[in-house]
């Protein structure tokens, strides 16, 4: 597997956008160069998140999200330890 994540992801199984053997990986996203741990979906190109309100949840039980506009950066949080680990050693 190759460490070049796509343009979309989301982490919504019914999503044609969805990828689970990368989800497994760990992905970690930087949204206007803050650290993110409840986004839903990105998109780099369009330059947009979804992330959870709080614990609402929609009538078919998904969580209810608002899009957000701004400069997003995801990684993989695997290769941003041994990154980190070659750093310091």
């Amino acid at each position: 597997m190759t460490d070049s994540l796509p343009d979309r992801l989301s982490i919504n199984p019914t999503s044609p956008h969805y990828n689970g053997a990368l989800l497994e990986r760990g992905i970690g996203i930087k949204f206007k160069g803050t650290e993110k741990t409840n986004v839903e979906e990105y998109c780099v190109s369009e330059g947009w998140i979804r992330v959870a309100v709080g614990n609402t949840r929609d009538r078919k039980g998904n969580p209810l999200t608002i899009k957000l506009n701004g400069p997003v950066e995801p990684y993989l949080k695997d290769a941003a330890d041994t990154a980190s680990e070659d750093a310091e050693g």
